[in-house]
């Protein structure tokens, strides 16, 4: 049974007494984007029993009131919740126990995220099972829709998936997974209309969107859910990447404990990632044709590419601010930007599109048959309008090849943690050599697949990936002190490389 409810009382629990609950636990969550800022209060916005009983279980949009902090102002984040009801505390849901209200257990209850209930989350997908192509599924606000010829099995258990950090993905059994936006911004998420695209161009680099469910948020329709095939053959491309990385480490003359010749290079080790590398390339550059296809695109114009050139310049100013390691690059880093905002749209025409916008080796998977693209939401903290403004496809490549780079020297950054001094001088280099390898393996298979070689687009991609360095170093300062080489590393190699120089070098 399903019915709107107050925001003032949830089946008899005020509303005050639920938030109460949450301002202790919302900051633990790994999806909650506001770490490290004071909480000045949660608020139930709006309330929606969808089952009722015991247990019971209620979609909330909650608003968190955030005090303003060094150069962040005061503001109030949305964020969706499946709470959960409980009369008795359940061993299974500890993990997700928000508190309990009442003291008196006879009369109290204990509440939950029900998103890590699969006695309640089975709803979901029969909301999804009960709507039709074109025919909606409507609970109060709640609108479930789905693609034509893809209607979901009901009733199959579902589990949270571990590893996200922005949002919550629950798999249920073997055939679908349902990502929820816990953080929510008025509009269309990216990753629903990218994907619904992609999907009409006929792209088998994605997972298949199969529905969706939304609802009115501040006058406009708010994606708050996207329900997709699971790759049950699927492996996450960092952990592909870092698996080659360990067993280039693990030959012993590489690690000098052996007593051989010459240790072995990247390409001569049995885990070699390159023809992976190559292929994702290929994979990249079709999805990106496909967006051209489909979506609008443009021409930068003079006034695009100095406006672009001046913000990247303030991010570093900001940087090196705050990280004072950058300060001696800072100038040189800005030629990368002058040269950008020097590029003239008659000689040298930049095209912009939809893209990925958080493009890394995490948001790939190795299927058994091919490379598939994931979540393309964008950068979850950059403004919706920003996630979905037309960019330059080379911002994504850029990425990508910080993104191998990061997995190169990962071990390395493991390795200092708890330990004194930098890391011995033959595992830099071969760290670099497995680096350059796949970057320049992965612009090869982009450009046999697009129409343009990234490393002929040197001015370009060196603007990107020196954005994206300073940004990690700004990152890495604030969160992993330890791991603060890595981007400081590519902030050398960019700071001294001259426009003419291979990007993938």
């Amino acid at each position: 049974m399903t019915h709107s409810t107050r925001p003032q009382d949830l089946r008899g629990i005020p509303a005050e007494a639920v938030c109460a609950q949450l301002l202790p636990w919302l900051p633990r969550q790994r999806w909650f984007a506001g770490k490290g800022r004071t909480i000045r209060g949660v608020e139930v916005v709006s309330a929606v029993e969808l089952v009722r009983g015991d247990p019971g279980m209620f979609h909330l949009v909650l608003g968190v009131a955030l005090e303003g902090t060094r150069g962040l102002p005061a503001a109030v984040d949305h964020y969706q919740l499946l709470l959960g009801v409980r009369r008795w505390r359940v061993d299974r849901l500890d993990h997700a126990t928000i508190g309990r209200v009442g003291g008196d257990p006879a009369a109290g209850a204990v509440l939950y995220d029900a998103a890590h209930d699969s006695e309640l989350t089975t709803w979901l997908l029969e909301r999804f099972a009960a709507a039709d192509a074109g025919d909606p599924c409507e609970v109060g606000p709640l609108v479930f829709q789905r693609c034509a010829e893809r209607a979901p099995r009901g009733r199959l258990a579902g589990l949270v998936v571990g590893a996200e950090q922005s949002n919550t993905s629950i798999v249920f059994g073997d055939d679908v997974i349902l990502k929820l936006f816990r953080r929510l911004t008025p509009g269309v998420n990216p990753d629903l209309e990218l994907c619904l695209a992609l999907a009409g161009a006929g792209s088998r680099r994605i997972p298949q969107p199969v529905a969706w469910f939304e609802a009115d948020f501040e006058g406009e329709a708010t994606t708050l859910g996207l329900l997709q095939e699971y790759l049950r053959t699927g492996t996450d491309g960092w952990e592909l990447a870092k698996t080659s990385v360990r067993d280039l480490y693990a030959d012993q003359d590489l690690l000098g404990i052996g007593g051989g010749t010459e240790p072995l290079h990247a390409h001569e080790v049995g885990g070699d990632f390159a023809g992976e590398s190559f292929r994702l390339g290929v994979a990249t550059a079709e999805v990106h044709a496909d967006l051209a296809r489909t979506l609008p695109t443009a021409i930068a114009g003079e006034d695009e590419l100095q406006s672009l050139a001046e913000q990247m310049s303030r991010r570093l100013d900001a940087a090196a601010e705050r990280v004072p390691e950058l300060e001696p690059y800072t100038d040189r880093l800005r030629d990368a930007y002058r040269d950008l905002a020097q590029l003239r749209r008659e000689d040298h025409p930049v095209p912009l599109q939809r893209v990925h916008g958080d493009f890394h080796l995490g948001q790939v998977m190795r299927t058994s048959t091919r490379w598939v693209l994931i979540d393309f939401e964008g950068e979850p903290a950059q403004p919706l309008v920003e996630r979905r403004a037309l960019h330059s496809p080379l911002r994504d490549v850029a990425a990508m090849l910080r993104s191998f780079d990061y997995a190169a020297r990962h071990l390395l950054a493991e390795r200092r943690t708890g330990q004194s001094g930098a890391p011995a001088p033959h595992l830099v280099r071969r760290a670099e050599e497995w680096a350059l390898r796949n970057r320049d393996a992965f612009c090869a298979g982009y450009a046999k697949a697009g129409a343009v070689d990234p490393r002929a687009e040197p001015v370009l991609l060196r603007a990107f990936e020196t954005d994206k360095a300073v940004y990690e170093v700004v990152y890495e300062s604030g969160n992993r002190p330890t791991w603060l080489p890595v981007p400081m590393s590519a902030i050398r190699r960019l700071a001294e490389r001259s426009p003419q120089s291979s990007p993938a070098g």
